[in-house]
């Protein structure tokens, strides 16, 4: 099992984590968000995390399972502003923004799931495949940009069509085009795909534990990511295929995600499977999900 520190890039940094928040600075600007995995106490006082941050967000409800929020900003706090990453050839800028489910528009930790998928679609092409790429549950598109960024063909599935928007306005700030935008929800369309006989070399999923299609469809992670796996195995390519998992929900372990992948892929070539995490500033390890990801890539 690997645990996976995800490099570091001048636009993000986790500057301290601990009693259930995170201090990151995305860009110029300083979050404060609720953390539930980070249960051990902070490295700086209260007063330097006020200091620092240029917005807290504060939950509204006292239930776990509801994240919604609001945000309290400093005047000088932008309602969006643009953070850079760059790779390889891969130069992308995201637009980020205060939600009130305390996200800001990406994930960093997927950093190092983005270098995978750029790397494996450049290896792909000089080995003459023409590659398409299928992201699922694809938010505002990180993973999306870097495949298109690398020169897939890509299509990307979300149900909700505010991210959807926002996904193209990152890919046409990141100087891109021509990705096809599905919304949709992801298990209705993997099995019309599987109907169709389609066929792609890479796809992604990054499946909530809990969602709603378009059209209302309940998605339930334990009840259909089996059904799920195995459309996205009748999609794949069965001799340079890649795939990356990732599982955000607490208390999914890693060793699930791969039983999942080995049982319904069967032979899945070089594969990697752990925790996705940061170090903060004074070294703390904070897991931000698990993922498995694989490439049949000889």
């Amino acid at each position: 099992m690997t645990q996976l520190l995800t490099p570091t890039f001048p636009d993000y940094e986790l500057i301290d984590s601990g009693d259930f928040e995170k201090l990151e600075r995305f860009g110029r600007f300083v979050t404060r968000r609720p953390e539930p995995q980070a249960v051990w106490h902070r490295s700086l006082d209260e007063s330097k995390w006020r200091e620092l941050a240029d917005a807290s967000f504060l939950r509204t409800s006292s239930s776990k399972s509801d994240e919604r929020g609001e945000w309290q900003c400093r005047r000088t706090m932008p309602d969006r502003w643009t953070v850079e990453y760059n790779y390889g050839q891969m130069n992308l800028r995201m637009r980020l923004a205060l939600t009130s489910f305390k996200h800001v528009g990406i994930f960093p930790e997927q950093a190092a799931n983005w270098n995978f998928i750029y790397d494996r679609i450049v290896e792909q092409r000089e080995r003459g495949v023409a590659p398409k790429v299928l992201n699922l549950f694809a938010y505002t598109g990180g993973a999306t940009l870097a495949a298109r960024a690398a020169g897939a063909d890509v299509t990307h599935v979300d149900s909700v069509k505010q991210v959807v928007t926002w996904s193209r306005e990152n890919m046409e700030q990141s100087g891109l085009e021509g990705v096809r935008w599905i919304v949709e929800d992801a298990l209705k369309f993997v099995r019309r795909e599987v109907r169709r006989g389609n066929r792609y070399d890479g796809i992604i999923l990054d499946p909530p534990a809990y969602g709603r299609g378009a059209n209302g469809e309940k998605w339930v992670l334990e009840e259909n990511i089996a059904e799920m796996l195995e459309c996205c195995a009748a999609l794949l390519d069965p001799d340079h295929g890649f795939l990356v998992l990732n599982l955000y929900s607490m208390g999914l372990s890693a060793l699930l995600a791969r039983t999942a992948l080995r049982q319904t892929f069967g032979t899945t070539g070089h594969e990697e499977f752990g925790e996705l995490y940061f170090s903060d500033r004074a070294g703390k390890e904070l897991p931000l999900g698990t993922f498995c990801r694989f490439s049949r890539m000889k």
